[in-house]
């Protein structure tokens, strides 16, 4: 059974959402792997308190092109639309564990890329707001 001192503890990590800062800024340092390390995760730690205060989308590793090229994968024929099963892979691929399951087209079994791109950013801009919403 875990303490008063841990029960506090896990508390904090999930109302500050610590976990979720540290795997995003540990993710961009693998990604970016840039010379000083320090100075990134500052200038990352910058940009994310300016996404806070103005409502912009946090640091985060994917953009519209990366959406585009996954898109691109899992429609290879270019039919501008992949199936509902595709777009929960694709937005599990990406780390989104918190889908739309009914997103515009799901009743045809036809979801556009337009619209798979719109899911994904939106759930990836709630996900990289890794700060308290007061």
């Amino acid at each position: 059974m875990a303490t008063q001192r841990e029960k506090d503890a896990t508390e904090y990590l999930k109302k500050h959402k610590i976990v979720e800062l540290m795997d995003n800024m540990t993710s961009m340092l693998l990604f970016y792997r840039p010379e000083n390390p320090k100075e990134f995760l500052i200038e990352q730690l910058d940009l994310l308190k300016i996404s806070r205060e103005s409502g912009m989308r946090g640091p985060n590793l994917f953009d519209n092109s990366n959406l585009t090229a996954v898109c691109g994968i899992m429609d290879p024929a270019n039919q501008k639309y992949i199936s509902f099963a595709q777009y929960k892979q694709a937005l599990t691929m990406l780390g989104i564990k918190d889908i739309n399951i009914n997103p515009e087209g799901r009743a045809k079994d036809k979801i556009s890329h337009e619209t798979f791109k719109t899911e994904a950013m939106e759930v990836l801009k709630r996900d990289s707001a890794t700060y308290a919403k007061h």
